[in-house]
């Protein structure tokens, strides 16, 4: 079984880059012809007809629970666990809007992809202190631009063994200062189709995203961060537990 999963993966790597030089053209000329208002179209393309394209070429079914818990109308700080390479693919999949990530640095060395990452997405270079404050002043400007942002509260993918890694403050802190409400979104069974301590490593199969009610963060301050992240973390943890 496990040949045939980096059989898979390999297969799914090769859709992933056929799929990015398909629609490289559409992505260039977004970028030089479009006006910046219009990036938001681009993300929408993106997230939910290139990801659907993806899944369905891969035979990944995704199942989304509580969508109706979103509005269309609010902007949120969106945060998910994460364990394998492809949950960037299904967070998107799974939100109804658009929203602009909070990117790692290091993804605009893959070529063409990282073209799309730096026109769509917010930088940060984790080892730089004074880029990691530009990053979190663009991201107070983009909320109130309109757009709701994606930040992994675990920093990088989760191989602990346990359900959750260690949450750092970043995201929680953004959503207070900004009191902006966070919507959690809660991956189950990815590890059915995407393992976490391989890096190569895919089959077809079924993965179950679950929407909780948004969290209100109107009034907090940075006093409420601790305990904001363990209402968070135990919501998740909760869902994972049943699901498991």
């Amino acid at each position: 079984m496990s040949i045939f999963r980096k059989i898979w993966a390999i297969y799914g790597i090769l859709i992933f880059f056929i799929l990015w030089f398909v629609f490289m053209p559409f992505y260039l000329i977004a970028f030089l012809f479009f006006p910046r208002s219009w990036y938001r179209q681009v993300i929408w393309f993106s997230h939910h007809i290139y990801t659907r394209i993806f899944f369905s070429l891969v035979l990944i079914n995704i199942k989304v629970e509580g969508r109706k818990n979103l509005s269309r109308k609010e902007n949120y700080i969106i945060i998910s666990n994460h364990r394998s390479s492809i949950d960037f693919m299904i967070n998107a999949f799974a939100f109804p809007g658009v929203y602009k990530f909070l990117a790692k640095k290091e993804l605009t060395k893959v070529p063409l992809f990282g073209l799309i990452v730096r026109k769509l997405c917010v930088l940060v270079d984790r080892t730089d202190p004074s880029s990691r404050m530009k990053s979190i002043e663009y991201l107070k400007k983009t909320i109130k631009e309109g757009f709701s942002i994606f930040i992994y509260p675990e920093g990088t993918r989760n191989t602990s063994g346990k359900p959750l890694g260690i949450f750092h403050k970043g995201a929680f802190r953004i959503a207070i200062e900004t009191q902006t409400p966070i919507a959690v979104e809660t991956i189950v069974g990815i590890d059915k189709v995407s393992a976490t301590a391989a890096s190569i490593d895919l089959c077809p199969g079924k993965v179950k995203v679950i929407w909780t009610e948004p969290i209100s963060t109107k009034g907090m301050t940075s006093k409420d961060i601790p305990e904001l992240i363990k209402k968070v973390r135990h919501t998740m943890e909760e869902i994972l537990l049943k699901h498991r």
